[in-house]
């Protein structure tokens, strides 16, 4: 699936984020950045264990400043290691496993994908981004519902005068997911900003 903004191209793959090369790979982390679950215990098992050990001291230095673990929505870099990209960023993703999360998970998501857009333009030796799609996997986001509002957040920002980007990499694993993906795309295309360039 590939759909053209006024400002940026969205190109959906099924793959692994984790071997994708990219200027930035964004993957989605849980609070602890600890690398334990899904797609993200992928990126850290490819990336290596100076990742591992890098987020344990990010960890160890929230707790001796007697912080709490990194907030839903928040962003952080860290160095790639071996990873095929320039940058790394963690997307603490909402987890709808967790009822309050899920409760808010309309609010966080947007807030999350504000976040990440803004840690983007800080950059400027990034024209392609690679991604899951945050909490679509196991986190549990109602898929559906996922689906619409990922699309709606993503190619609002490829349209807009702030992407500073030339393409963003959506990688897919969950089966269930693409499916949702493509009913939602199927029965909303019209409604969406840019326009279909799959068979160009």
């Amino acid at each position: 699936m590939k759909r053209t903004c006024k400002n940026g191209i969205l190109k959906v793959f099924y793959g692994d984020l984790s071997k994708h090369e990219a200027d930035l790979i964004a993957t989605p982390s849980d609070n602890r950045l600890s690398g334990r679950e899904g797609i993200d215990a992928k990126v850290y098992d490819v990336a290596g264990e100076e990742l591992r050990e890098a987020c344990k001291a990010i960890s160890v230095e929230q707790r001796k400043l007697n912080l709490p673990p990194c907030p839903v929505s928040s962003v952080k870099y860290n160095k790639p290691y071996n990873l095929s990209s320039k940058h790394l960023l963690h997307v603490v993703s909402p987890d709808c496993r967790r009822p309050v999360q899920d409760d808010k998970r309309r609010d966080l998501l947007p807030k999350t994908y504000t976040n990440l857009f803004a840690a983007i333009q800080e950059k400027n030796d990034v024209n392609i981004v690679a991604a899951a799609p945050f909490s679509m996997d196991i986190f549990s986001y109602p898929h559906r519902e996922g689906a619409k509002l990922t699309f709606s957040l993503l190619l609002g920002w490829l349209t807009s005068d702030e992407c500073n980007i030339e393409e963003y990499h959506m990688i897919v694993q969950n089966k269930n997911f693409i499916d949702a993906m493509r009913t939602v795309y199927r029965e909303t295309e019209d409604q969406l900003p840019g326009r279909d360039t799959t068979d160009e």
